[in-house]
């Protein structure tokens, strides 16, 4: 087990820390403001007026994405049915607005690149050095599984990463059972694991889970939307081992 500081907090006997994906170790906002604003685009050609708000519920404002918004936060299924809630406003039947908005995230793949975005700069080396120092490593993202191992795939982190979760139909965050399906995949309790993520969503199923703590990070320094975490970064590298 080992002991972990980060800024003027000690964890003590920690044997596995979990990442989010998206805003935590990937710097995906583009592709996400891309994205949505390309779906927003293709369901207002089919039903015009829907694109402005659809846009709003998904946290785009103009060039800028929402750290705490839907399309950053949530999971893919949770962000076509707020799509196709916006469809059926107009008097579409459900599941013709469901299989609209699912049709348009689809098509939007042809227009946005799926390779995934660049890491932040320094967190391929923490990840590296946490693996060294003995800690069990997980990613536990809202992203589809799919998009999660392509994601170790592309950076070649399989030699650092364990465990690997996605949502595609199942339980999303906060809900703690991710959580501990992670834990359970890793071979250790949750009051030995950490989690690091830049959603209030993360440090809610960190907290319902029993997790040792809770890290928030913000790239940005926007750490209003880490409401719950025990400590705030603003880099992954303060997190460090200082004991073994």
């Amino acid at each position: 087990m080992a002991t972990i500081k980060c800024r003027n907090l000690i964890f003590s006997n920690i044997q596995a820390i979990l990442f989010d994906k998206d805003g935590t170790l990937e710097d995906s906002k583009e592709y996400l403001r891309k994205q949505g604003q390309k779906v927003a685009q293709i369901i207002d050609e089919q039903v015009s007026g829907v694109g402005k708000p659809l846009l709003l519920a998904f946290g785009i404002h103009e060039e800028n994405l929402d750290p705490a918004g839907l399309l950053a936060v949530g999971s893919s299924r949770e962000t076509e049915i707020a799509a196709a809630a916006y469809i059926a406003e107009t008097g579409l039947r459900w599941f013709d607005s469901l299989i609209m908005a699912r049709r348009a995230f689809k098509e939007a793949e042809r227009f946005v690149s799926k390779t995934p975005s660049p890491m932040f700069v320094g967190s391929r080396e923490v990840l590296k050095n946490l693996s060294e120092a003995g800690l069990k490593l997980g990613i536990l993202s809202a992203a589809t599984f799919e998009e999660v191992h392509a994601f170790v795939r592309h950076h070649q982190l399989n030699d650092y990463i364990q465990v690997q979760i996605g949502v595609d139909d199942g339980p999303s965050k906060p809900d703690p059972v991710l959580f501990w399906q992670a834990c359970q995949s890793l071979g250790v309790e949750p009051l030995s694991t950490l989690m690091v993520g830049d959603s209030v969503g993360d440090m809610q199923m960190a907290r319902n889970a029993n997790a040792a703590g809770c890290i928030g990070i913000s790239w940005l320094g926007e750490l209003e939307n880490l409401e719950g975490a025990n400590v705030l970064i603003s880099q992954l590298n303060e997190i460090e081992v200082i004991t073994i």
